[in-house]
């Protein structure tokens, strides 16, 4: 209980030094502002009070940059007053905060050190003093150096020329200003060097230098001459580019339309060259490639025809069967067309259900895969071996595509596997969602070459008798339609070995 009770004042312990700590954050904040508001006003002993205030505030809490940000706006606000010596004896105070941080880095308190000194300087330029001003442009020299932060030095540059010209120095000040204006105009700055110009013409009008202002007014005119000239030239050089890309654009554009021409060209001599089954989607597809010139809306309107011819042959090959089936099926040519019937009508059916789901079930492997074997013992050569090695286990799938690609693999090894070989059937699990049927027989094998054909209908003209080549193209689509597929092992070669591959 005490050790809890202990725990709980510690928590809230620190939740009040959280509290406390943002608060002060926020105060200092908020005095920085209403400092700025009161100056903005023209009340300037308030805002240098609330500066004065900010500044003790940043330092003792650490934040010695936004410190020295208050503290060099509230010796501006004391010299404005003409109250010198109180703003000599503050920016000692400041330095002294400067000099005490431990957390900030040496370029980090010379940028700091930067502004402090800049505001002497003003100070020795608003009461004459040369020599002292030149002192504290040294060290502002060496300061900005040691800060490697280039607007400081920029900013020197700008101060130097002030100095220069102030004191009647107009070549150095001339030196100075033109280091500075080539520095920023080299950088493409120009509003900011025009806006240095404006103010320095001001600072010369406010201080009655007649040779400062008409020294500045000169040069600024010339700048500003050579400058019109420059924006010219990058304006004409960034129209030369603008054009050239919208050229490169048009001349892409016209290959493009050039290589959809060429495209649209050859589909017009391919549509004429079909078939007489296919004449009216032919002309239904000359006439979207006319309409609509482009490539995505032909090849989609392709696919319908597609899609329309598998119908239109599935539904020839369904009022053909009732005939079909009415012949003598001894006959081997009636047997032959009976089968080629009937594997056009499932091969057009999968085509035009690609889209469709299909329905799973649970399988028990095994057994599947025993019986399938079985069917086959009687139509086998002699001493032919089978075996199957599959695990006891059911897998979700779809038993009618399954069992067809399979018992059509296994029929097809009994047929070409020769006296004394053998077939084997194998099931392996290959991740947590995919299952791979291996079919394998010692016959002749199939040509490397011709891997990829035996998956193609209609790839060449067959004697019916000898079987109408579509068996495994619709075991193929079969296949894919389940989300998987069929291949034949190319690193296998003692024969032939089927890879049947599904995703449960």
């Amino acid at each position: 209980m005490i050790m809890k009770r202990k725990v709980f004042i510690m928590l809230f312990n620190l939740l009040l030094c959280c509290n406390f700590a943002f608060a002060q954050e926020v105060e200092m904040s908020e005095l920085q502002q209403r400092a700025e508001t009161e100056s903005q006003k023209g009340n300037i002993a308030n805002a240098r009070s609330l500066y004065i205030r900010a500044f003790e505030q940043y330092v003792n809490k650490g934040q010695t940059q936004e410190g020295v940000e208050c503290g060099v706006k509230a010796t501006a606000l004391y010299y404005k007053d003409n109250l010198y010596k109180e703003a000599f004896d503050f920016l000692r105070n400041v330095d002294q905060a400067i000099s005490s941080d431990r957390q900030s880095s040496g370029s980090k308190k010379s940028a700091m050190y930067y502004l402090t000194t800049k505001e002497r300087l003003q100070m020795y330029i608003r009461l004459r003093k040369s020599d002292r001003a030149q002192d504290q442009l040294n060290s502002m020299e060496k300061h900005a150096t040691a800060s490697k932060d280039e607007k400081l030095i920029n900013d020197l540059l700008y101060n130097k020329a002030i100095y220069h010209y102030t004191f009647g120095q107009t070549e150095k000040g001339n030196e100075a200003f033109k280091e500075m204006a080539n520095k920023l105009t080299a950088s493409k700055e120009y509003d900011k060097v025009d806006e240095v110009y404006q103010t320095l013409i001001k600072n010369g009008r406010r201080s009655n230098n007649a040779s400062m202002v008409a020294q500045s007014y000169s040069s600024y005119v010339l700048w500003k001459d050579s400058i019109n000239a420059l924006k010219l030239a990058d304006e004409t050089g960034a129209l030369k580019q603008r054009i050239a890309e919208n050229e490169a654009t048009i001349a892409e554009k016209d290959d493009s339309l050039a290589s959809r021409k060429m495209i649209i060209i050859g589909l017009c001599v391919l549509a004429v060259a079909l078939a007489a089954v296919l004449v009216v989607g032919g002309l239904i597809l000359l006439r979207f490639i006319f309409l609509t010139r482009k490539q995505k809306k032909t090849i989609r309107l392709s696919n319908e025809n597609n899609a329309l011819k598998a119908k239109f042959i599935s539904n020839i090959s369904a009022q053909l069967t009732p005939a079909l089936k009415k012949l003598d099926r001894n006959v081997p040519e009636v047997r032959a067309l009976q089968d080629f019937s009937e594997h056009i009508q499932t091969l057009s059916e999968l085509e035009c259900s690609t889209d469709e789901s299909l329905e799973k079930e649970d399988i028990q492997v095994a057994q599947l895969c025993e019986e399938l074997m079985d069917e086959i013992r009687g139509k086998v050569k002699p001493e032919v071996q089978l075996k199957v090695n599959v695990p006891k286990m059911s897998v979700m799938l779809n038993q009618k595509y399954v069992t067809h690609i399979l018992r059509h693999l296994l029929n097809n090894a009994a047929e070409y596997t020769p006296e004394g070989g053998h077939i084997t059937l194998d099931f392996k699990k290959r991740g947590v969602h995919k299952y791979q049927f291996l079919i394998l027989d010692t016959g002749c094998g199939i040509p490397e070459e011709k891997q990829e054909d035996v998956f193609k209908a209609f790839l060449e003209i067959k004697d019916l008798t000898k079987g109408d080549g579509l068996g495994l193209p619709i075991c193929k689509q079969m296949a894919m339609k389940m989300n998987g597929d069929l291949t034949i092992d190319p690193t296998f070669t003692k024969g032939t070995r089927f890879v049947l591959d599904l995703y449960a």
